[in-house]
């Protein structure tokens, strides 16, 4: 078997920013095993598998190395791009079936806007035991964290300053503790997603981490799905003046990323959050299997 596959750097303009995604088209009906080997394989954080769909335009799989996950925001924008550059798509909205459920997607020039669904809410979990994933003490964290998910659950957590975010470390140790103090088992795991009310550069409003548990990457340069979370957290706890801001991630890395973002309703009553970026497709070729 072979399989046409780009790999797309989504959420910046130019070649090796942002955060890195390969498209396996028409490979949703590999089977999960196959997915995951492929994800290992590129070093990548996630990889997806497009497919026909009965229910909108395309259906999209979204693989970690070491699971299948219902949704994924810069693989989505990836996505899209790849898509398009393939002429598979037109410049129209269209819909994706994804495990969360179907997303919209608008293009504009080498943008891609979509809208993730409305946020659910869940467990406030005690903020030391929250940052002691970061290896960081609760007075580090200026809110309340909340378990937030627009499609896939992040526990956002707010930190006083840039530098504080900077010097978050990963603790596998801690991370079990704070697993089991959620009663999240297996390979359900929700990370916290390290967030500051000011931005990387002059042109963001907010600035995020996202440190990941093995055999994952130890970081993700951008996190779609984290971000629009993150925004209906920051919205619906009244810690933004707008529903409309700039997000940025990776610039620690070397991989500055950036997207539009804009909470859609009232803050109690949030109705989805729309997650803009552009993206370059790096490269295109084949896969045998």
């Amino acid at each position: 078997m072979s399989f046409d596959v780009d790999w797309v750097d989504a959420f910046t303009d130019k070649a090796f920013g942002g955060n890195g995604c390969a498209v396996v088209h028409d490979g949703a009906g590999l089977d999960d095993a196959t997915c995951m080997e492929f994800v290992r394989e590129t070093s990548l954080v996630e990889c997806t598998f497009t497919g026909p769909s009965d229910v909108a335009d395309i259906r999209v799989r979204y693989f970690l190395a070491s699971r299948q996950i219902p949704f994924a925001g810069h693989p989505t924008v990836a996505t899209v791009a790849a898509l398009r550059h393939r002429g598979l798509i037109s410049h129209g909205p269209l819909t994706l079936e994804t495990g969360a459920g179907i997303v919209p997607v608008e293009m504009s020039g080498t943008s891609v806007r979509m809208t993730q669904i409305a946020p659910t809410f869940g467990a406030r979990p005690d903020a030391a035991l929250v940052a002691a994933v970061g290896g960081l003490s609760a007075d580090d964290i200026i809110h309340p964290p909340r378990v937030t998910s627009t499609g896939l659950p992040f526990t956002i957590t707010v930190l006083k300053d840039r530098a504080t975010l900077e010097r978050a470390q990963f603790n596998l140790g801690a991370f079990q503790t704070y697993l089991e103090a959620l009663g999240v088992h297996g390979t359900d795991v929700m990370e916290p997603f390290w967030c500051t009310l000011e931005g990387a550069t002059d042109q963001g409003d907010t600035f995020a981490r996202l440190l990941m548990a093995p055999p994952s990457p130890a970081e993700d340069p951008f996190t779609g799905s984290a971000t629009g979370a993150m925004a209906a957290y920051l919205w619906s706890e009244g810690l933004i003046e707008s529903p409309n801001f700039v997000a940025e991630q990776g610039h620690g890395l070397g991989r500055p990323g950036q997207a539009k973002v804009e909470v859609l309703g009232p803050r109690d009553a949030i109705a989805g959050v729309v997650v803009e970026g552009r993206a370059h497709v790096l490269m295109s070729g084949t896969l045998y299997l």
